[in-house]
Order: structure tokens, then sequence, then C-alpha cells
């Protein structure tokens, strides 16, 4: 297998090159290789990413009042309340 390497450059933020460092002397790996896992690792990570299951849907049996009529809901909600009190 052929493997092409290209030189780059990234701007990356002080404490996050810091502790890239720290890592690549950790591992004993050079941070090219450090950096070059963590991407194989994202871009692994996006393909096998599922959609997510669909909510559950749930027959209520209707509503207590059409929401747009306000006098309706305001009448709804206290009557609700009330109930809730006693």
């Amino acid at each position: 297998m052929v493997s092409h390497i290209m030189k780059t450059t990234l701007n990356i933020d002080d404490s996050v090159m810091a502790q890239l460092k720290r890592e690549a002397v950790k591992q004993k790996r050079t941070m090219s290789e450090l950096v070059e896992s963590a991407l194989r690792l994202l871009f692994r990570a996006e393909k096998t990413k599922r959609a997510l299951p669909s909510l559950p849907s749930f027959k209520s049996g209707g509503y207590l009042v059409d929401i747009a009529d306000r006098d309706a809901l305001y009448q709804t909600l206290i009557s609700i309340d009330s109930r809730f009190w006693r």
C-alpha cells in the first residue's frame, strides 16, 4: 500500500498543544501520530453514528382546549388548578 504524507499547518490552542505534547511523550509517539489517530477515531465514529430512534407517540383522547383561544385556555387552566388544590 502506498501512503502519501501531506505536511500541513494547524492552529491549535496553546492548552491543547501542551496536552498533546505531554501525551506524545507519555505514549512515546509523535504528535503527528496522535493527531492522525484522533482524526481517524473521529471519522470512524461519524460513520458509525446511528439514527436516533423515533419517540413514542400516544393517543391522548383529544385536547381539553384550543390553545389558540386564550380565554378558553385560561379558563381550563383555572379549572384544572382548582381541582388540583382541593
